[in-house]
């Protein structure tokens, strides 16, 4: 019975004796309550009720993610989340074990003492543009206060920064408005183009057509003056060749507008003697403009008042 107690008791003894340490992890080691060794990865050997291990420390990089509210240069309330990379350095187990109790609660605190002097010096757009400052001005801070406690701050990362709901709608409204504005003036612009470029369409579409109408006359002048030319050469003198020119153009556009459907009723002389009548007309009203010419030429030296010496029976007779 008494060898069996023993038996076990060594057992146990022998057993109690051992312990693992995983990877990326360090075990203190204290012996009567004083700090012994530090034993990393692997099996490792202790006295039983005289070695103690006192704690384990994970050497693998942690994140402890901060959310901080603050206020900017111009009043206005944000919430940022801070998102803080740290090791412990493998070095330095003694004095991140034995100095610092709390390491999560001491990388918080100055984290909100970093942000909540740097953000207020800024204005909201300024915060959003230089965040990375603000991140760069957090690792800073961190790195010089916790590398005396055996910590190694990786990284610093600003991930969100999320301003009042009022604010935030606020600003929607602005960044829409400037669309909305930007948008209006492409659209008047491009209504501007399509303006100038139909006018100038246009204007040069006029251009031609006047130029075709001005082509057009001058060759039926010229076809003109060319028949009247034949028409000489075998006898017929000037003006019955103008009648017939003007004859032979009155049946012709009688012709045309008969053979066009879509023309509507028109009312035209067109027995023979109306091409004649329409040529003496012509040729009246041409005599009339000529005298009317004269008339106005004349006109211009008007006749003397008659003098003291004169009679106006004189007067009279060299009016």
């Amino acid at each position: 019975m008494t060898l069996g107690i023993i038996a076990v008791l060594v057992l146990v003894l022998l057993f109690t004796s051992f312990f693992t340490v995983k990877q990326q992890s360090s075990a203190i080691v204290e012996r009567f309550g004083k700090f012994h060794s530090i034993r990393e990865s692997g099996l490792h050997l202790k006295i039983p009720i005289v070695d103690k291990i006192s704690g384990v420390l994970n050497l693998r990089i942690q994140q402890l993610d901060v959310i901080i509210e603050t206020k900017t240069k111009d009043n206005v309330f944000v919430k940022m989340k801070v998102s803080v990379q740290f090791k412990v350095i493998k070095e330095k187990v003694y004095d991140a074990f034995y100095k610092l109790e709390y390491p999560h609660d001491q990388i918080t605190s100055y984290v909100f003492d970093v942000v909540r002097a740097e953000v207020p010096k800024l204005k909201l757009d300024d915060v959003f543009e230089r965040k990375d400052d603000i991140a760069i001005a957090v690792k800073r801070e961190l790195n010089e206060a916790m590398t005396t406690y055996g910590y190694d701050i990786i990284n610093t990362l600003i991930t969100d920064i999320d301003p009042d709901i009022q604010v935030k709608n606020a600003m929607n409204r602005i960044n829409a408005a400037d669309r909305e504005k930007t948008a209006a003036e492409y659209e008047a612009e491009a209504s501007k183009i399509r303006i100038v470029a139909k006018a100038r369409a246009e204007a040069e579409s006029k251009r031609l057509q006047g130029q075709g109408i001005a082509d057009q006359r001058r060759e039926i002048a010229r076809g003109l003056v060319e028949s009247v030319d034949v028409l000489n050469k075998v006898g017929i003198n000037s003006q019955e060749a103008s009648a017939l020119i003007v004859v032979t153009q009155h049946y012709d556009t009688l012709q045309a507008i008969g053979a066009d459907t879509n023309s509507n009723l028109i009312l035209l002389p067109n027995s023979p003697q109306a091409g004649v009548d329409m040529l003496s007309s012509m040729v009246a009203s041409f005599a009339a403009s000529s005298q009317i010419g004269e008339s106005i030429q004349s006109g211009k030296s008007k006749p003397k008042k008659p003098s003291k010496g004169e009679s106006d029976h004189d007067y009279t007779e060299s009016v």
